[in-house]
C-alpha cells in the first residue's frame, strides 16, 4: 500500500463521538512507552503526525487519522503506568474498552509489544480480554533494531511459547521497527488485503 495522505481528523474520549462514516478503522494501542507514535509516523512516513514524547502516556485521547482517504488509523491512550492520577486512568480504560466494544467501524487492534522484554502481565491480560470479546487483532512487536538478531528470536519465541499457554494459535504478529523502518510494508500490505476484503464484503 502506498500512503498517498494522512489527516489528522479528531481527538476525543467520547466514542459516541467519533466520525460517523463507515470507513473501516484500525487501532493501534499498547503499554505506555511501546513506541506506539513513533510506529505510527514511520508506517505514515510522516514526522510529526502522531506526538511522539519521552513521558510515557502522552497520548491521553482517541485520535482519528484518515488515511488515503478511504480508512482511518486510530492512535489509542497507551495502558499501563502513564503518569496520570487514578481518576483519570480509570476514565481512559474505561473509554479504551468503550471503543472496542461499541466502534462497529473497528476491523482490527494492533497491540504493540516492546520486543525487548519478558512478556508483561498487562500486555497478556489486555490480549486475552480482546480474544474473550471475540475481539479481531495482531500484535506488532516494537524496536526491533535494539537487539542483536538471535536475541531477538529468542524474545519472540519466548513470547510465543507463554502465549500458547492460553492460545490454541498465535495471533498474526509482525517485527517493526521505527527507526529503521523495518516491518511497514508487510504491515501495510496486511491493512490493504483486509481493507480490499471488507469493500468485496460491502459490495456484496
Amino acid at each position: 500500500m502506498k500512503i498517498v495522505s494522512a489527516e489528522f481528523i479528531m481527538s476525543n474520549s467520547d466514542v459516541a463521538k467519533c466520525p460517523k462514516n463507515k470507513l473501516p478503522e484500525y487501532a493501534f494501542i499498547g503499554r505506555s512507552n511501546v513506541g506506539k507514535s513513533s510506529l505510527i509516523n514511520m508506517l505514515m512516513q510522516r514526522k510529526n503526525l502522531a506526538k511522539t514524547s519521552g513521558r510515557p502516556g502522552k497520548t491521553q485521547l482517541i485520535n482519528h487519522f484518515l488515511i488515503n482517504d478511504n480508512w482511518y488509523l486510530v492512535d489509542l491512550p497507551g495502558y499501563g503506568y502513564a503518569r496520570v492520577s487514578k481518576k483519570d486512568k480509570k476514565t481512559f480504560q474505561k473509554f479504551i474498552t468503550q471503543y472496542f466494544q461499541k466502534r462497529k467501524q473497528l476491523v482490527l487492534g494492533f497491540v504493540l509489544i516492546d520486543c525487548r522484554h519478558e512478556p508483561q502481565p498487562i500486555d497478556l491480560e489486555f490480549m486475552q480480554w480482546l480474544g474473550e470479546n471475540q475481539l479481531p487483532f495482531a500484535i506488532v512487536f516494537t524496536k526491533a533494531d535494539k537487539l542483536k538478531p538471535n536475541a531477538l528470536k529468542a524474545n519472540i519465541e519466548a513470547y510465543q511459547k507463554k502465549l500458547l499457554e492460553t492460545w490454541e494459535t498465535i495471533p498474526t504478529y509482525f517485527i517493526t521497527s521505527s527507526s529503521k523502518g523495518y516491518g511497514r510494508d508487510q504491515l501495510l500490505d496486511y491493512i490493504d488485503a483486509i481493507n480490499k476484503e471488507v469493500n468485496d464484503l460491502g459490495s456484496v
